[in-house]
């Protein structure tokens, strides 16, 4: 069981292909990148389930932040690198200096800031390695809620025009067909 992010960390550190993909998206030297999302969320969550085989990932979020290369096709190009170290990962390359037009926000000022502005708090989550190669966490939500395994909104999508979207998350990845211990708070708080 993870209980803090002390946990968390050497969880992750012992993981040698979270390792290997979390040095293969520092390979692209990009401004103010993370790994982020289902790939630290479901780690948390399959060792809060006891699981010994890691469950298989949609994709692989690498995000950064870049206001002056802000093309589609620079991600593209991204990914086909990333690719070339690791074919068997589904890798998924996106500019946070962009992404706020797709979701019809404000624009964000950083990865984190993008990263808090995920519709569930247990997702709102990065990880990377700094220049060192130590691994840092990104939580601006903290870590409690993905710890306790409690899925609810984080407070862009809390009550507001965005509140659908995070119910139709919830069908559509149906988590708890994954995970049953999760605790899933849903409509309106």
């Amino acid at each position: 069981m993870l209980h803090t992010e002390e946990d968390l960390l050497t969880s992750v550190t012992k993981d040698s292909k979270m390792m290997e993909i979390l040095r293969a998206a520092k390979s692209l030297n990009l401004p103010d990148w993370w790994v982020c999302a289902g790939f630290v969320r479901s780690k948390i969550w399959d060792v809060q389930h006891g699981y010994e085989e890691p469950t298989k990932l949609p994709d692989v979020d690498v995000i950064y932040f870049d206001k002056d290369h802000i093309d589609e096709g620079e991600e593209v190009i991204l990914e086909k690198q990333l690719y070339k170290v690791f074919k068997d990962v589904p890798w998924s390359v996106k500019n946070q200096a962009r992404m706020h037009v797709l979701n019809d926000m404000a624009p964000y000022h950083s990865s984190v800031d993008a990263i808090s502005k995920f519709p569930e708090t247990a997702t709102s989550l990065g990880v990377k390695l700094d220049e060192q190669d130590r691994l840092i966490i990104a939580a601006p939500h903290g870590l409690d809620d993905v710890l306790q395994m409690k899925l609810r909104p984080t407070p862009a999508f809390l009550n507001n025009e965005r509140s659908w979207l995070y119910e139709e998350r919830l069908r559509k990845k149906n988590w708890i067909s994954k995970w049953p211990l999760l605790d899933v708070t849903y409509g309106k708080i």
